[in-house]
């Protein structure tokens, strides 16, 4: 499986609970935190749902 690295870019601030849970799942707590995780479906079914507030690049 690929490597993804994943960084918060934007504030999960007003947003709703439920995507506030996938960005802890994640491992996600504070601006500009990188944080790496194994390209899974069910981690890239998360990143979808919070792309608004991620940037996200392959490791190689």
């Amino acid at each position: 499986m690929a490597t993804i690295k994943i960084k918060q870019v934007r504030s999960k601030i007003n947003r709703p609970e439920v995507q506030k849970r996938t960005m802890a799942a994640l491992g996600l707590r504070k601006m500009n935190q990188v944080v790496e995780h194994e390209a899974t479906p069910q981690v890239l079914g998360m990143v979808r749902k919070v792309s608004h507030l991620i940037e996200v690049e392959e490791v190689k």
